[in-house]
């Protein structure tokens, strides 16, 4: 079966959605309903690992949307091999990167530099960081690379963990489903016609009042509402004894890197990502370098590389053997492979909510309503992604609706719509979004936590980005 992530622009979709409600829609709406439930209540109530609840709660939504019993385990293990042959490999890489940053010396430069202007608006500049990196990066890439940061900054502030994460984490959620070159907001752009200019400068000037609110703002009310410090989460990837590897031969760094290096380091697979998305907007692809460009932009190419370049500026050129840096790096998969397994788990169980009709019923729902065309990809793009947990399946499925009512729009209306849509495909994120389970293995937290910080969080953005993309509808 076609998953709808490839499925949402084209006609057979669209017809599919347009067609009169079916009791096999209403079927699927309430075994979904049900098949969320369960999950939750296997990890709650039960202390169930995520991983085997996933796994029940997507085998049970594939037989009730009538997946064929032949095709359940297929299609189960077809949404798990997605999402870790992408966000699982990168997870990889990433812990490899964070781990050197962390033991080297790297990440203590990175803090004492923002620590330079005092803990009291520390926030704030942790929201600008990753602002800054989450502009060219996919956010599971712009999180594996802060975890290291931000929990250094929390041990070494003693402020609440929620309250620098949040900051960091919105400002790289932001950028994902608002400003190209993220896939969403790509898809949207191509399904609609807009102009990929004007939705950059748009999304950026929505992203910045958006990422303060539902940053530094909305973190100073997390924090209080889960109060947890560095123990409660980090997965292991910031070394307890401050990295510095005592006590094992040929591990003792002599010397930190210096922060300009640390700095090269770290953004050297933005600067990559940064530049593809570049050259593949604004250059021919006949161009000779074209080619080449677009392989070491490419983010698992991108973070390679990274991997590759810290093996020398956080690990022999501090001092570190190359057998020592073998160890941290095995070390460094230890603590994230149960999180990988729950991700994975996650992509399983978004896969038979699409390819059991979710999102075909979703689809029908809101046009049904009839509403303005900004409000109405708002809303199809929000109540797909509560449906399948996938912002990119959300915008594609959105604005491959929307698309046939947006033809006589000006350019800017038309990017305002790509923004509504992209604002929608982040609302609510639960148990169904690979996004859900990286946060709350790498904070520690429960889902309970992760629900009342994380989630409150994106429905926050969501909320936010629809009001100001109305906004300036009304005044241009």
């Amino acid at each position: 079966m076609r998953s709808l992530l490839l499925a949402a622009a084209d006609d057979d979709t669209l017809e599919q959605i347009n067609q009169p409600w079916a009791a096999h829609d209403t079927q699927v709406l309430v075994v979904t309903a049900i098949g969320i439930a369960v999950v939750v209540l296997l990890i709650t109530l039960l202390k169930m690992h995520g991983f085997l609840a996933l796994t029940l709660g997507s085998l049970f939504v594939a037989v009730g949307s009538g997946i064929p019993l032949g095709d359940v385990a297929g299609v189960f293990e077809s949404g798990v091999g997605e999402v870790l042959g992408s966000v699982g490999v990168l997870v990889v890489l990433g812990a490899m990167l964070g781990k050197l940053l962390a033991d080297s010396g790297g990440a203590d430069e990175i803090v004492d530099k923002i620590f330079r202007g005092g803990t009291g608006s520390l926030p704030w500049r942790m929201a600008l960081i990753a602002f800054l990196i989450g502009i060219p990066m996919f956010f599971e890439v712009g999180l594996v690379l802060l975890i290291p940061v931000i929990m250094l900054a929390v041990r070494r502030s003693g402020l609440p963990a929620m309250l620098l994460a949040m900051p960091a984490l919105a400002g790289l959620s932001v950028l994902h489903g608002f400003v190209p070159p993220h896939p969403g907001p790509l898809a949207a752009i191509g399904n609609l016609g807009a102009d990929v200019g004007i939705t950059m400068a748009l999304g950026l000037l929505i992203s910045v009042p958006t990422v303060i609110l539902a940053g530094p703002v909305w973190g100073r009310f997390a924090a209080r509402l889960v109060p947890i410090g560095a123990q409660g989460g980090g997965g292991g990837i910031v070394a307890e004894d401050g990295g510095d590897g005592s006590g094992e031969p040929g591990t003792v760094k002599t010397r930190r890197p210096t922060f300009t290096l640390t700095l090269v380091t770290i953004l050297s697979p933005v600067i990559l990502m940064l530049v593809r998305a570049g050259i593949e907007v604004w250059s021919a692809p006949s161009a000779w370098f074209y080619p080449f460009v677009m392989f070491v932009g490419e983010p698992l190419v991108a973070l390679l590389i990274a991997v590759l370049l810290a093996m020398i500026t956080f690990g022999t050129s501090v001092g570190f053997s190359p057998s020592a840096l073998t160890s941290k790096m095995t070390d460094s998969l230890k603590p994230i492979a149960s999180a990988t397994m729950i991700v994975g788990a996650g992509g399983g169980f978004k896969a038979v909510l699409v390819d059991g009709g979710t999102g075909i019923a979703i689809g029908k729902a809101a046009v049904a309503l009839s509403l303005s065309v900004l409000l109405l990809g708002w809303l199809i793009a929000a109540l797909v992604r509560i449906a399948t947990g996938s912002a990119t399946v959300a915008i594609v499925t959105a604005s491959g609706i929307v698309a046939p009512l947006a033809g006589g729009l000006s350019p800017t209306h038309l990017a305002l719509v790509v923004l509504a849509i992209g604002a929608g495909s982040l609302i609510l994120s639960h148990v169904n979004d690979a996004g859900f389970w990286l946060v709350k293995e790498y904070f520690g937290m429960t889902v309970g936590q992760t629900l009342k910080t994380w989630t409150v969080m994106e429905t926050l953005i969501a909320v936010l980005g629809l009001a100001f993309t109305g906004l300036l509808w009304l005044v241009v």
